[in-house]
């Protein structure tokens, strides 16, 4: 092919995936800008980010301090980092260990509480992976086929026992006259027995390693890191024995090469089924959102997703400020559109579903949106009139305020919205406070009603600055500064901008 014919490939293949980010179902997506913004309402007005987040920044964008192989080299251990929420809520720690010969061993551990101390059961999963073409969805992902051989169950208490052969068919309990007990292993799934039916009544499935990336970190003196992503599990109990990810849970560490310190790491490496790990004490943390809070890393989210996010809080005035920027590629290099959003937020009280965690209610109401390459701009330009800010005047690295057109309609966004949030505050392995924000339906629903509020979370934010002085407002608007999350997502044929989760659906709070 020529070199012009190459050259009109990739062009039509960005406009292909700027279509489908346009059309795909729920992702949340918050854009943090390279540069500060300039409020197109006031051009006075900058956000002047502290040193702290610009070097954060720098280095999220610094894609040669990491490396990704596809295929990847998936052989070794690699274990959970903290306590796990998945969508319910449960709780749970990762033990996965992968052998040249193909052959897995996955071990899973669930607890009745959130701190990961009461341990309730364990899975132990066997079976082989193939690793299959380089991912057509999720660009930089390698795809594989799970088959799995057996899966056992073993019980650490009698309530836990009680509890989860309520769930099971009566099939499942045929283990001899004795019955189950704490303590033994008991087989769930083999390929001539039972097949999955003793295993979709626990939400059991395995999808997530039909999807997966193996990231290197390269840091000084030589240090290295590598983190394992397996596809994301879905928020529909219902769908998770045939869900299809196309993003990611948070990474598991290499056993050999992890996070220091890491107290987690060691205690669920050396733990079996039978001994699962309990994890250490962790402090209590009061939820305190004043300040900036900014992405540790390239952040995805299904449906072919990747951004960045920076929230600002200021807890005297309630209200927040999110800039969220979207790339096309997962290492966070490739920019294409930047949204910065402003509102108000509500503090309920302490959730009753998620222990530790928070209820919140938060309301956008104003939005601007910056394109950040020309195919973005050549989409935003072909909205129609009155749809998305100024029709025909958007231009790469302009922000448009696209409040009075109530949103932007090419890219879901719209105005006002209302979102019921889930927030948790927890210090990572170097006493850093994380912020952590709730995980968005996979189906591209928006958390708009109380009974639709998360019970998981998405990627952690570090705080990078504390609390500064109310910000200036912008114009007539409702939007000092704060922090939010955003998403991209499709229901019914329309996509909405979610500011609080990374996803698109900007609606009312």
């Amino acid at each position: 092919m020529s070199r012009a014919g190459v050259t009109h490939l990739l062009k039509g293949l960005s406009l292909l995936w700027l279509c489908e980010v346009a059309l795909v179902s729920g992702s949340i997506l918050w854009e943090v800008p390279t540069a500060p913004f300039t409020s197109p309402v006031n051009n006075t007005v900058k956000l002047l980010w502290e040193p702290q987040c610009q070097a954060q920044l720098r280095h999220l964008q610094d894609g040669a301090r990491i490396t990704a192989l596809i295929p990847p080299k998936l052989e070794g251990s690699w274990v959970s980092s903290r306590c796990e929420v998945r969508p319910g809520p449960e709780y749970l720690t990762r033990s996965y260990t992968f052998y040249s010969s193909r052959q897995f061993k996955a071990l899973q551990f669930y607890y009745r509480d959130s701190g990961c101390r009461e341990p309730a059961y364990s899975l132990l999963v066997r079976g082989r992976l193939r690793l299959r073409q380089a991912s057509w969805v999720t660009r930089g992902g390698t795809e594989a086929e799970p088959h799995l051989h057996t899966v056992s169950v073993v019980f650490h208490s009698a309530a836990a026992l009680h509890g989860l052969a309520a769930r099971l068919p009566p099939l499942c309990h045929a283990q001899g006259e004795r019955g189950w007990v704490p303590g033994r292993p008991y087989e769930l799934h083999s390929p001539r027995a039972r097949g999955s039916a003793c295993l979709e009544p626990l939400g059991f499935s395995m999808t997530e390693l039909s999807l997966l990336r193996v990231e290197t970190q390269h840091h000084a003196r030589g240090a290295i890191v590598q983190e394992l992503f397996l596809g994301d599990v879905p928020t529909d109990w219902s769908q998770r024995a045939h869900y299809r990810p196309t993003g990611y849970q948070r990474p598991l560490q290499n056993s050999m090469h992890h996070v220091h310190p890491c107290p987690v790491c060691a205690r669920v490496y050396r733990s079996t089924e039978q001994r699962p790990p309990v994890l250490p004490l962790a402090p209590t943390m009061s939820l305190s959102l004043g300040g900036r809070w900014v992405s540790q890393g390239c952040e995805s989210r299904p449906a072919v997703l990747f951004l960045t996010r920076l929230f600002t809080f200021d807890e005297a005035t309630r209200s927040w400020e999110g800039l969220y920027q979207h790339y096309s590629d997962p290492a966070c290099r490739q920019p294409t559109f930047a949204v910065r959003a402003w509102g108000h937020y509500a503090l309920g009280g302490p959730s009753a579903r998620v222990p530790g965690a928070w209820e919140l209610v938060f309301r956008v109401t104003r939005a601007g949106v910056r394109a950040l390459d020309p195919p973005t701009a050549r989409l935003l330009n072909a909205s129609r009139p009155g749809r998305c800010g100024g029709a025909g005047l958007w231009a790469v690295g302009a922000e448009q305020d696209v409040t009075p057109t109530g949103g932007c309609g090419a890219l879901g966004i719209r105005l006002p919205h209302k979102e019921y949030e889930l927030f948790r505050a927890e210090l990572d392995h170097r006493q850093r406070p994380l912020l952590f924000t709730g995980e968005r339906p996979t189906d591209g629903s928006s958390p708009d009603r109380p009974h639709k509020r998360p019970t998981s979370f998405q990627a952690p934010l570090i705080r990078c600055a504390p609390e500064t002085p109310p910000p200036q407002r912008h114009g007539r608007g409702d939007g000092p500064s704060s922090s939010a999350v955003s998403g991209l997502r499709q229901n019914g044929g329309s996509v909405l901008l979610s500011l609080l989760s990374g996803w698109y659906i900007l609606a009312v709070h």
